[in-house]
């Protein structure tokens, strides 16, 4: 599988928009789920590691999923995440993982899916009952966000609506949304959702 992110690793945390935006997501995360140092998580898509660092001090395990080895090879190199955090590089809708968590996070990630359908099922099948759920992505917009040229991109944001309901139809319940980031372009201004919800325990 190519990588599509082997360049983009080499200076994404460089990136002001990119830290910006995952600080704030980040922070609301740590807001919404009550993290315990009895959990277990999974960050998909977790990337550099820039919302794992953030996660992992609160929980007792944490697991960086993404299928980028060169962002899963920079998330590996951070001292402070080292011994703390287990990288898995491989996708997990094709082959999931043998185990279940407390909690998964993912931020700007969906709109790397194609099918959303089965992602949203993987993370159901992979969360214990009464699991959360926390997920960050754009609200939909005209296609702009992204350069034309850029691949792996399959969605132009989520209608939170939408998003929801496919969400309560794979058994995810109190689903809630809220305004995490707004990004500031010279070329418009792109809301950034985050929405929990916890598997139903039944």
């Amino acid at each position: 599988m190519t990588d599509l992110f082997e360049e983009k690793a080499e200076d994404w945390d460089r990136r002001d928009v990119v830290r910006e935006l995952s600080e704030a997501i980040g922070s609301a995360m740590v807001e919404q789920v009550p993290f315990a140092p009895d959990m277990s998580v999974m960050d998909f898509g977790a990337g550099t590691g820039l919302i794992t660092a953030q996660v992992a001090p609160r929980v007792g395990q944490m697991v960086g999923v993404d299928t980028s080895p060169a962002m899963l090879e920079k998330l590996a190199a951070k001292p402070e995440l080292q011994s703390r955090v287990e990288t898995v590089c491989q996708d997990i809708l094709e082959q999931p993982l043998a185990r279940t968590f407390d909690a998964i996070v993912s931020a700007m990630a969906l709109h790397h899916v194609e099918d959303t359908e089965r992602l949203i099922e993987t993370f159901a099948r992979h969360l214990k009952p009464g699991g959360w759920l926390a997920l960050a992505d754009l609200d939909t917009e005209d296609g702009t966000f992204h350069p034309e040229d850029v691949e792996g991109v399959y969605h132009h944001g989520f209608d939170r609506k939408a998003l929801g309901e496919r969400l309560e139809r794979h058994g995810f319940e109190d689903v809630r949304f809220l305004t995490a980031h707004t990004v500031q372009r010279e070329d418009g201004t792109y809301p950034v959702f985050l929405v929990t919800a916890r598997k139903s325990a039944d």
